[in-house]
C-alpha cells in the first residue's frame, strides 16, 4: 500500500507542497476532486420533479467517494517511442498529473523496432517519471496490434520482470511482428494466445498482474463480435474491456473554430476487406464522442453485459500529438534506427492541426480503488468499478444498487458488483453526482442536463456470438437536472426483483441528442450521431458508468 501523495493529502499544509504538488492540489479543487465534499443533497426521485435538500449524504467529490479512493488515469498514452510520437516521457506524464490524472499507462505502438530495441529503451524513462513524479503513477504497457483485429493497450504491474515479459510478448504475438493482421481463424488463435501468455506470467509471478483493454474497437470494424467474446471468456481476468469513447477528441473541432475539422475519434471511415461484414455503416462513426458499441443502447456493449459477463469501458487521450501545442518532433529523427525520436522542440506556433489532448485534458477514467498503489488501480479496473467524462462534465459519483433493508440499504454493490438477493426482493438505485464547479480547460463550468438509468435483462450466453443487440435493454427513467448545484442524489425503485437484470447510467449536458439507433422506445434522447468537420468535442460532452448486476435466487 501507498500512502496517498501530498497534492492528495490534506494533512499537508499548501506551503509545504512544491509548486507542481500546489498547481495540481488546486486544480483538483476548482474540479471539486478534492475535500470533504458538499454538506447538502439534492434528492430527485422522478422524472423531472427535485426533492428537499437532504443534510449529511454521502459526498463523492470526496476523494473517498463509496469507500474508495476515485483516481482519475489514462491507459492509452504514446511518446517519442512510437513510429508516430513526440513527447518525451515525462512531458506525458507532467502533463497528465497537471490535468488531474493519478495514473497513466505509457503504451506505444507495437511493431518490429519497437519489439526489438523499444521496449528496453523506455522503461529508464518510465522509471525517471517514477521517481520525479510520485503523486503518479506510471505503468509501462505497450499499443498491442492484436492478431486478426485492432488495437489494445497490454500493461503489467512494475517489477523486475516488466520489460522482459512485454518484450517476450509482443515480439511472440504482435500482429504487425508477425504478419498476423488478416482477420483469419489461425491469426484469431493467436490473439487468445497472447492472452494465456499474459495469463501465465501472471501465474508464474513473472508480473504480479496483467490486463487487456481493446482500443477504438468500432473505429474501422476489426473488432468481430465473436473475437470481442473470444478474448473476454479466455481470459477474463486479463481481457476485461474495450475504450468506451477513443481518444484523438480534437479532431473533431471544427475548421472555423479554428480545428482540424475531421472526426472525432478520427472516426471516418467505411468498411475494409478485413472489417466485420455485419456491422452498419453508423458504426464507423462515434455518437457524442463515443464509441458505438458503447452509445448505442440494446447494442454490442448490452449483449455482452446481458450475458452476465463482465466487459467493462473507459476513456482515453491516445495522445501522440496535442492540438494548440507549440512543440515539433525532434529534427533529425530516424525512428527505425534508434527506436525513438529525437526530442521535441518547442517555440513554434501554435498547432491547431493536430487531433489530440494532452492526458486529462478531455477524457478521464476514474478507478474506484482500495489506497493508492498499482496493484489497487489494476483491481479496480478489472472490478469495474470506473466511470468515465468528457470535459469535466462532472466531479464525482457514488453508485449503490441495494435491497433487503430499508430503502434498499440492507446490502448494496457499486459500479462493477453484483447484488445477490433473494426472489422478489425490492432493490434501489441510489447515485450520488457531484456536479462540476469549476471551469475545465476550455474555460467553462459544464453543466448537467439530464442522467439516464439503462437496465436490461441477464439472458445468458449468446447462441450467436457474434450478435450485437440486446433486444431487452433500454432506458427506464431519466432525470432533468435542471438549475441543481452542488450535489445530486438520484434514486431509482426497480421494484420487487424476480430475474436476473443489471442497471448502468449515463449522463449528458444536452447540446446534442437524438432518437436511439434502436428507437424512441429504447432510447428516445441518446447521442446523435457525430458529423466529420462539425463535432465540437467541448459542445456536446457525456459520462457514462460501467453497470451493477442483480442475480435473485
Amino acid at each position: 500500500m501507498h500512502s496517498l501523495p501530498p497534492a492528495l493529502d490534506l494533512s499537508v499544509r499548501d506551503d509545504e507542497l512544491t509548486p507542481d504538488q500546489l498547481s495540481r492540489r488546486s486544480m483538483l479543487r476548482r474540479a471539486g476532486l478534492l475535500g470533504a465534499g458538499l454538506g447538502a443533497v439534492t434528492v430527485l426521485d422522478g422524472g423531472t420533479t427535485p426533492a428537499v435538500a437532504a443534510n449529511g449524504a454521502a459526498t463523492p467529490g470526496s476523494r473517498h467517494g463509496g469507500g474508495y479512493l476515485w483516481l482519475a488515469g489514462d491507459h492509452h498514452i504514446h511518446t517519442q517511442y512510437s513510429n508516430d510520437g513526440k513527447y518525451r516521457v515525462i512531458d506525458q506524464v507532467r502533463q497528465g498529473a497537471r490535468h488531474g490524472l493519478d495514473w497513466m499507462v505509457i503504451t506505444d505502438h507495437g511493431n518490429v523496432t519497437h519489439a526489438r530495441i523499444g521496449v528496453e529503451k523506455v522503461n529508464p524513462d518510465i522509471r525517471e517519471a517514477r521517481e520525479t513524479h510520485r503523486d503518479a503513477l506510471v505503468f509501462q504497457g505497450l499499443e498491442w496490434n492484436i492478431p486478426g483485429a485492432e488495437h489494445g493497450t497490454v500493461f503489467v504491474h512494475p517489477g523486475r520482470d516488466e520489460v522482459a515479459v512485454l518484450k517476450e510478448f509482443e515480439n511472440s504475438f504482435d500482429g504487425s511482428v508477425k504478419n498476423a493482421g488478416d482477420s483469419t481463424p489461425r491469426n484469431e488463435a493467436l490473439a487468445i494466445a497472447g492472452l494465456d501468455f499474459l495469463s501465465d506470467a501472471v501465474r508464474r509471478r513473472r508480473v504480479r498482474a496483467a490486463l487487456m483493454l481493446a482500443n477504438h474497437p468500432a473505429r474501422k470494424g476489426l473488432d468481430s463480435p465473436h473475437e470481442i467474446r473470444g478474448w473476454r471468456d479466455a481470459q477474463p481476468h486479463i481481457a476485461v474491456g474495450m475504450e468506451g469513447a477513443p481518444g484523438h477528441q480534437a479532431a473533431g473541432i471544427p475548421a472555423a473554430a479554428h480545428g482540424p475539422g475531421g472526426a472525432r475519434g478520427l472516426y471516418e471511415n467505411a468498411p475494409g476487406p478485413q472489417s466485420f461484414a455485419a456491422y452498419p455503416a453508423e458504426s464507423y462513426r462515434t455518437w457524442g464522442g463515443f464509441d458505438w458499441m458503447t452509445a448505442t443502447v440494446g447494442g454490442l456493449w448490452d449483449s455482452l453485459l446481458s450475458e452476465g459477463k463482465p466487459w467493462w469501458i473507459t476513456a482515453n487521450s491516445d495522445s501522440h500529438n496535442v492540438y494548440a501545442d507549440t512543440a515539433a518532433r525532434g529534427p533529425g529523427s530516424d525512428y527505425e534506427t534508434n527506436g525513438r525520436q529525437n526530442d521535441p522542440v518547442y517555440g513554434g506556433g501554435l498547432d491547431l492541426e493536430e487531433n489530440d489532448y494532452w492526458p486529462g485534458q478531455y477524457s478521464r477514467t476514474h478507478v474506484g480503488a482500495e489506497d493508492f498503489s498499482y496493484a489497487a488501480v489494476m483491481d479496480g479496473i478489472r472490478a469495474g468499478r470506473v466511470w468515465v467524462d468528457h470535459g469535466g462534465l462532472i466531479s464525482g459519483l457514488d453508485a449503490r444498487l441495494g435491497g433487503g433493508g430499508s430503502g434498499g440499504r440492507g446490502r448494496a454493490v457499486t459500479l462493477g458488483g453484483t447484488l445477490h438477493v433473494e426472489r422478489g426482493t425490492r432493490v434501489r438505485l441510489e447515485v450520488d453526482i457531484a456536479l462540476a464547479n469549476g471551469p475545465n480547460w476550455a474555460g467553462f463550468v459544464p453543466k448537467l442536463a439530464r442522467v439516464d438509468v439503462i437496465q436490461g435483462e441477464v439472458t445468458g450466453a449468446a447462441d450467436d456470438r457474434d450478435t450485437f443487440a440486446a433486444p431487452r435493454t433500454r432506458v427506464v427513467k431519466s432525470y432533468q437536472i435542471g438549475g441543481a448545484t452542488g450535489t445530486v442524489r438520484l434514486s431509482y425503485a426497480l421494484g420487487p426483483v424476480d430475474r436476473p437484470l443489471y442497471v448502468r447510467l449515463r449522463g449528458t449536458d444536452g447540446n446534442r441528442v437524438a432518437v436511439g439507433a434502436r428507437g424512441a422506445a429504447v432510447d428516445p434522447h441518446g447521442p446523435a450521431m457525430d458529423v466529420p468537420g462539425d463535432a465540437d468535442p467541448w459542445r456536446d460532452l457525456w459520462f457514462y458508468a460501467n453497470p451493477m448486476w442483480v442475480l435473485p435466487s
